[in-house]
């Protein structure tokens, strides 16, 4: 059982991260907020995105601002993913971003996708110790009617992008990368890169902090409102031990926010389980079965995907849609569904023996793109959406929203902060439709 943002009303505070791969050594715990105290600027959320956006209003801006969070920098999606540095975001490919917004626009987005994989090199570089692996990452065809549209993905950027995707043949991914798995082919990003999750979220959060800025652990909005003083409107934040009355309210929160807590997002987000495993390390043996070149990450093309790498101790991750509801989360039967996943994809390992397993919430954008958006009335700002693709993305989005704020003129157009997220119809519906979707999928076999 994990917390659920459309069953719970508040975050449960004072949470142990989860028993996860990444969480390997003792952290700095941020103290709780234990009075009233006032800031220019609230930032609602210790992941990637909120603590991006603090660091870049402290360093760029010179900008007053405080961190909250329920439990402690790295504790929801920013310390639960697979540790993927990939460009991209949103589930919508590229000839699909060309249909809606057409051949230009997408080439920015995709600049923009390859600006955040560099902006968390960039940080890594100076100085954050998070176990980077370098191997790039292929997006895998699970089956030859899904090639062509991944080389069409090259296409759309091979005039400007040349380095930046290469295509792979079925017989070149048995070859070169990735022999132990029937695939039709796929696309290699040879820039991408892994890394644990976890200890890059804390290595944000030391960087944030030496910048000035408070950032409160165990600190759980209960509610917020605004209120009118003399001077301008004021957002007032309630947690268990003290007030924050900020001018502008960020909400960095992705999908892990109670439902109800911010009428700006109600039922525009989607919060859909993803779960990871981790096997105990290879033997030699399994590794010649394996045939994986080392620090490679996959992903796939499955309606329901799997995701996959090998970690630099031998041991191997593997990612994939978990329960639908956080009361079943942890249930054995998702882990003995991603355990046969696991098997499927690599037939020839048999039998391999699981060490950790864990979940998380990702968000679904009711159109597939995510949105980092401003209410200039409310002075209130969110990043969210980004649809399990989030960990380099979220952190060029608090780049963008710290310059959202102060600069929205210098910010390129792109549709990402030029609308707000979409209400999803019916949303009551929502997980009453996921599981018919994952109820169909299982019935294709796909």
């Amino acid at each position: 059982m994990i917390y659920d943002p459309l069953v719970d009303n508040i975050i449960p505070s004072n949470q142990p991260y989860p028993d996860s791969a990444w969480v390997s050594e003792e952290k700095k715990q941020y103290p709780k907020l234990d009075k009233d105290v006032e800031t220019e600027i609230a930032i609602v959320g210790a992941g990637y995105t909120g603590l991006s956006t603090a660091y870049h209003l402290a360093t760029k801006y010179q900008k007053n601002c405080i961190v909250i969070d329920a439990n402690q920098p790295g504790w929801g999606c920013s310390g639960r993913n697979g540790g993927f540095v990939l460009p991209g975001s949103g589930r919508m490919s590229a000839p699909q971003m060309t249909k809606k917004w057409g051949e230009v626009t997408t080439k920015l987005i995709y600049q923009e996708f390859l600006d955040s994989v560099n902006a968390v090199d960039e940080l890594i570089t100076s100085g954050i110790d998070c176990q980077r692996q370098n191997g790039g990452y292929i997006k895998l065809a699970h089956k030859a009617s899904k090639l062509a549209p991944l080389h069409q993905q090259l296409v759309e950027h091979s005039s400007t992008y040349k380095d930046a995707i290469i295509p792979l043949s079925q017989a070149q991914v048995k070859d070169e990368y990735l022999g132990g798995v029937k695939s039709a082919g796929g696309i290699y990003f040879p820039n991408a890169f892994g890394i644990n999750p976890w200890l890059f979220c804390h290595g944000l959060a030391e960087r944030v902090e030496k910048q000035g800025v408070k950032i409160f652990g165990n600190t759980p909005l209960i509610n917020c409102l605004d209120k009118q003083n003399a001077n301008a409107k004021q957002h007032v934040l309630f947690t268990p031990n003290g007030k924050i009355h900020a001018k502008t309210l960020i909400i960095a929160s992705n999908a892990y926010h109670p439902n109800k807590l911010f009428p700006i997002l109600k039922n525009k987000t989607f919060p859909v389980i993803s779960s990871i495993l981790v096997t105990k390390p290879l033997s030699s043996e399994q590794l010649d079965l394996l045939k994986m070149r080392e620090g490679l990450m996959v992903m796939d093309t499955r309606p329901m995907k799997y995701y996959y790498r090998l970690l630099s101790n031998n041991r191997l991750l593997f990612g994939g849609r978990g329960a639908v509801t956080g009361k079943r989360a942890n249930h054995k039967k998702y882990r003995t569904i991603l355990e046969n996943g696991l098997l499927e994809t690599f037939p020839r390992l048999k039998s391999v023996e699981v060490e950790k397993f864990w979940s998380g919430w990702v968000n679904i954008s009711y159109d597939d793109y995510p949105r980092i958006y401003h209410d200039t009335q409310q002075n209130i700002l969110y990043s969210s959406g980004y649809c399990g693709a989030g960990l380099a993305f979220s952190v060029q989005a608090g780049k963008r929203l710290a310059q959202l704020l102060h600069e929205p003129h210098t910010l390129p157009k792109l549709p990402f902060w030029q609308s707000e997220l979409k209400t999803y119809p019916f949303p009551t519906m929502r997980r009453i439709a996921l599981h018919g979707l994952y109820a169909l999928t299982k019935l294709r076999g796909s």
